[in-house]
């Protein structure tokens, strides 16, 4: 069976696509491959490693990464996590590409204690892996 392409997009790579990514890796690498990507690399964010690492996934080796069009153009699914870069997507050209937006909050715009940032980081994060485990029990 050929795996299906999901890529994830949001404005900077560093965050929310990241950690889409390392779940659907972590849990639906035989059906599909994945990949993330942003409209910006801004770097991956040392306190979405934290979380993850805090859930058993490890995405410390990931890197930041700005959107390829032929990926964008092969993708069976793009989804978008953030409302920047659903508005600002590039064009795709290929007409099967399905593609969603997926709106979850920017933990990196948290204010507060740190542990009330760490907090918005793992509401968040917990939010995606949610939607992650409906996307894979759908089989989309």
């Amino acid at each position: 069976m050929e795996k299906k392409l999901v890529y994830f997009l949001c404005t900077g790579n560093s965050c929310r696509s990241q950690i889409a990514d390392g779940f659907l890796n972590e849990l639906g690498s035989e059906q599909y491959e994945v990949k993330s990507a942003g409209l910006e690399a801004h770097g991956l964010n040392p306190r979405a490693v934290q979380v993850m690492n805090e859930a058993g996934v490890d995405i410390s080796k990931n890197i930041s990464k700005v959107i390829e069009s032929d990926l964008l153009n092969r993708a069976d699914y793009v989804i978008t996590l953030c409302g920047h870069a659903d508005e600002h997507c590039p064009v795709i050209p290929n007409k099967n590409v399905v593609k969603w937006h997926w709106g979850f909050d920017d933990p990196a715009k948290a204010t507060g204690t740190e542990e009330e940032i760490m907090d918005k980081f793992r509401e968040v994060r917990d939010a995606i892996k949610s939607r992650i485990e409906t996307f894979i029990a759908e089989g989309k």
